[in-house]
């Protein structure tokens, strides 16, 4: 085994990675307040939660929450601007509770190029960090909805361990499926989004057995594309769970 990653150290030290083109405006991000559903992989409730959306100026805030039945809390926030192509300028992931492995709270600012990550029981840390133009933590359904039809994307996603990790990230379309409204049906596209580490660590990571999970989003298309269903996992190494629309009820007591 050691002489085998000797020799891909050597067959790839000297690789390099060319950066995708940021992914272009087809529909403008606005307004927007939704209500999701998050189940186990048995389809069981684990939380309930609210997307919302508000534009700021020259930005697009965007906050996705989750409460979980267990007392556990998931919130990802981010703000964006969206000339011609979408670029992220902030991101904060903040979760908690006896849903997940450890607390974590990681944040990064393209202003400042600074980010802070507080993962589990390990110091704060805290530095500068270089963006790429093509980031895209916590965007990866609204660029589907963007993309022409059959159309694959690339891009990155930065995870904290606490230290940041940049992932190469590849989005692309792998068929139709079929939901229903009622008794009418509609065709959503199936995409698979998939994320491995940069370099020499994305040749090592799946013979180390620590490969990126893959993920899959459904997207309604037409004139007014929108999610309708998400499936993999939300934390490194954690289950599979699905995420689908969901809808206020009416006449609980509490």
């Amino acid at each position: 085994m050691a002489a085998l990653l000797l020799t891909l150290l050597i067959l790839f030290s000297s690789a390099s990675n060319v950066a995708g083109a940021p992914v272009k405006v087809r529909f403008a991000e606005s307004t927007a307040h939704g209500f999701l559903v998050l189940r186990s992989e048995r389809g069981d409730v684990l939380a309930h939660g609210e997307l919302v959306q508000t534009p700021r100026g020259p930005r697009v805030e965007n906050r996705m929450t989750f409460w979980f039945e267990d007392g556990s809390f998931w919130e990802e926030s981010l703000s964006f601007t969206q000339r011609k192509v979408f670029r992220l300028m902030s991101y904060r992931l903040v979760q908690r509770g006896p849903a997940f492995p450890e607390t974590t709270d990681v944040s990064f600012d393209r202003d400042t190029g600074r980010y802070h990550a507080k993962v589990g029981d390990d110091d704060a840390t805290k530095g500068n960090i270089d963006l790429p133009d093509d980031l895209y933590n916590g965007m990866a359904s609204m660029l589907m909805k963007n993309l022409p039809a059959g159309a694959s994307a690339t891009g990155h996603d930065v995870v904290f361990t606490p230290k940041p990790r940049m992932l190469d990230m590849e989005v692309r379309p792998e068929g139709e499926e079929h939901y229903f409204v009622g008794d009418s049906a509609r065709a959503a596209t199936r995409y698979l989004l998939k994320m491995e580490p940069r370099g020499i660590a994305g040749v090592v990571a799946p013979i180390l057995g620590k490969e990126p999970p893959e993920v899959r989003f459904w997207i309604a298309g037409g004139t007014a594309p929108t999610f309708v269903k998400f499936e993999g996992p939300v934390f490194l190494n954690g289950p599979s769970w699905r995420v689908e629309l969901g809808a206020p009820q009416w006449g609980r007591e509490n």
